[in-house]
This record gives C-alpha cells, structure tokens and sequence, in this order.
C-alpha cells in the first residue's frame, strides 16, 4: 500500500491554504514557495480540488484559492479522492482477481487494511492539522491532537494484539 506523491502533496497545499487564515486568496506561487511543490503541479491538484468544491479560486490581480468549505467538515479523505487518489492496498484494486481471476488468499487482509485506513484519514479533519501545526508552534497540545491520539488508540485496541499470541505460541513450542 503506498500514498503517492499526488496524495500527500494535496494535504500538503490545502493545509498550507487553511493556515494562511482564508480572508485573502493566496496565490499558488507562494504555497510552492513554502512547500516546495512545483506551481505546475500545483496547478493540476488545485484544478481537481476546485472542481470538488474544497477551494475557491479568485481571478485577476490579488487573486488566488482560499479554502471552500469549513475546516472542521473537509478531511483528509476528501482531500486524497478530490485528486483521484486511491488507498489501497490490495493487488487487484479491489476487483477481486488478483489470483488467476479470482480472489487471492490475503484479500481479505488488504480490504481490510483498507477500511481501517480510509476510517482514520476520514476522521481527520483539515482543522484538526491546522490546530496541531499551531500546537507545535506554541508548544501546546490542542484539544483535536488528543482526540487523534485517542482515535489512533482506539484502531489499534480494534486489532488483537499479535505479539502476545506469538509469545504463547513459541513458548508451547518450546515446551513441546
């Protein structure tokens, strides 16, 4: 499973947008300034972000995108599939013929991985970075960074925790 590049530099933008504070457009320059992300690439994302509705684009002189919707409704799921990315972490992009055109043996697995993945990147919001960005600024943990923490918590008690299993199995190994 690997987030390309298109993914990771559309949060990148869109949460160097929503830290600028949103009452004037910022130009695509200045975020390329900033992010070091090539303005032409800029260009294309903001195009597919535009088109989703999560920035507004202000033509002429003093224009540039300023976010569309409310911090706290866009979250990094929406930001990822405005630009055609997609999570996933199956060999047949969930067609399920990944083995000889049928399903393979780990499907499961990987749609699984899936899920988990697109719940958390869908629980965390564009307000929720901005907070946290401004948190290490300060040096003060923001109330959403302790929701995250506790969400990420919560993923990880839904898994069933491999390491103890597999110190039982080896001590039932070795005693045999």
């Amino acid at each position: 499973m690997r987030l390309t590049t298109k993914g990771r530099f559309a949060v990148t933008a869109m949460l160097d947008l929503a830290m600028q504070g949103g009452e004037r457009p910022i130009t695509l320059a200045a975020i390329s300034r900033r992010q070091s992300i090539s303005p032409s690439y800029l260009e294309q994302l903001f195009g597919k972000l535009r088109r989703h509705t999560l920035v507004d684009s202000v033509r002429g002189p003093g224009g540039g995108y300023t976010v569309a919707r409310d911090l706290a409704v866009i979250s990094v799921a929406d930001i990822i599939s405005a630009v055609d990315e997609a999570v996933d972490a199956t060999q047949c992009g969930g067609k399920e013929n990944c083995h000889d055109e049928r399903k393979c043996i780990t499907h499961d697995l990987w749609a699984k991985l899936n899920q988990h993945i697109l719940d958390y990147l869908g629980a965390v919001t564009l307000l929720q970075l901005v907070e946290e960005q401004k948190a290490r600024k300060s040096g003060v943990l923001p109330v959403s960074a302790q929701v995250s923490a506790r969400l990420s918590a919560q993923l990880s008690a839904q898994l069933p925790d491999k390491r103890e299993a597999l110190t039982l199995r080896q001590r039932t190994a070795v005693s045999r």
